[in-house]
């Protein structure tokens, strides 16, 4: 654990070089990045510590064996043996995995490997990490301060290269979890080569995020938080809010101030710390995102704010709302990825969880309303995480599982060190043998 920390320490000393990387290779503004820095280091002390009490070690005591059990492993055994003796023991004792693989995406380079990797460590497992090949420059420096702080050579590794790096990863015999963060084509491949081993894998694939806003909330006071959640670190963020459903009770008031505070959301330079909207990583992903604009107008949206690419050098996009859209576009139904956020008028909160559940992702889900009732029937999401009022809340007690095709196995708190670890039975009778037998 002292190692673990002290790395943190030397990653929080350095959170504005790495966050200046970042801006450099994807775009990410140097304020934004060091916001979320602060929170992984936060997140990695807190991830680490969870393995003072975790239960690597558990004893439940025994009676006898169940007969409805069926047989076990040792199914034949002379059950005068003493395996399962009355008073006896069971002890549950979980090991290490072993090697392990971390596969992170470009969008957040230092706070996606830092958020697997406390678990893992703590566990006693070693890891090799492969960023993305379209920013792994802040990962190298993340390694290079990992190298001062005293970990043993061969615990912490990174290798680097793209797509045909990651397939040799996920396909290696040593490699017994792979946790993998991305798309969920490519997340269908390292489940297919981990499946086919017989290895594990924890996936985070893409997102479709839905916002569903109730009529009795501040329609301004909202607005203003759905833009953060859809404009921030220029939408490229797994659970960046992608649909929003509101009441038509407040929906005039609520799009006009969304307007507004999209207008406040001007495109800059990332180095300058007031920057809250930088470019998009690169013209590959900046076209994903016109394509989608371009494809809901074509289909009868209507432009409220920004839409178009703007004249200079730099991968930039606009803060952009749309109204009138459905689920013939393509911003309502595929991952854009990008500074948008297309809104939809419904009758009712029960129309837009109606709505917000049919989708084929399920990463999470944000709800603003202040009735008992509609929070309870929004916990019946499906999605991994829901959010009631404030988003991307939680800390480090925050478990969950991605649903559909967002990806599978749980993670955070204790499910990350369940995934981390192999648990075996060590049945001990009350007494050993009689003498003669």
């Amino acid at each position: 654990m002292e190692l673990i920390h002290a790395w943190a320490d030397t990653i929080a000393a350095h959170a504005a070089e790495l966050a200046e990387l970042e801006c450099r290779e994807m775009g990410k503004p140097v304020g934004i990045g060091q916001s979320f820095i602060a929170g992984a280091v936060a997140g990695l002390k807190a991830a680490a510590d969870q393995a003072l009490t975790y239960p690597f070690t558990e004893t439940v005591t025994g009676t006898s064996p169940d007969p409805d059990a069926g047989p076990g492993p040792d199914a034949g055994a002379d059950a005068d043996a003493g395996t399962g003796a009355a008073g006896g023991r069971t002890d549950i004792v979980r090991h290490p995995l072993g090697v392990t693989a971390v596969i992170t995406p470009w969008n957040f380079p230092v706070v996606m490997v830092l958020g697997a990797l406390g678990p893992l460590l703590a566990a006693g497992n070693t890891v090799v990490v492969k960023p993305s090949e379209r920013s792994p420059v802040s990962t190298v420096r993340l390694f290079e301060l990992a190298a001062t702080t005293g970990l043993p050579p061969g615990v912490l590794n990174l290798v680097l290269g793209d797509a045909r790096t990651g397939a040799a990863l996920t396909e290696h015999e040593d490699v017994r979890l792979v946790h993998f963060t991305g798309s969920v084509g490519a997340g269908r491949a390292v489940g297919t080569a981990t499946g086919r081993r017989l290895s594990r894998s924890v996936l985070e694939l893409g997102g479709k995020d839905p916002v569903v806003i109730d009529a009795g909330v501040d329609p301004v006071a909202t607005a203003q938080a759905v833009a953060f959640g859809a404009f921030i670190n220029t939408g490229q963020i797994c659970t960046s809010m992608e649909r929003i459903y509101v009441h038509e009770r407040i929906a005039d008031e609520f799009v006009e101030a969304l307007v507004a505070a999209a207008g406040t959301f001007a495109v800059g330079d990332g180095l300058d710390p007031a920057t809250m909207l930088g470019p998009l990583v690169d013209e590959r992903q900046r076209d994903t995102v016109r394509l989608h604009v371009e494809d809901a107008v074509h289909k009868g949206a209507t432009v409220r704010a920004g839409g178009t690419v703007p004249e200079g050098t730099g991968y930039f996009y606009p803060a952009t709302v749309l109204t009138g859209v459905d689920d013939t576009m393509l911003v309502m139904t595929e991952e854009t990825f990008g500074p948008v956020a297309p809104v939809t008028v419904v009758p009712s909160f029960e129309e837009g969880l109606a709505r917000a559940a049919a989708s084929r992702y399920g990463l999470a889900a944000t709800v603003y309303t202040d009735d008992p009732g509609h929070i309870a029937a929004a916990s019946h999401l499906p999605v991994g995480v829901v959010w009631v009022n404030q988003w991307q809340g939680g800390g480090p007690e925050r478990l969950y599982e991605p649903a559909r095709d967002s990806g599978m196995g749980a993670t955070g708190a204790r499910a990350a060190y369940d995934a981390a670890t192999r648990p075996a039975a060590v049945h001990i009778a009350a007494t050993a043998p009689a003498a003669g037998r």
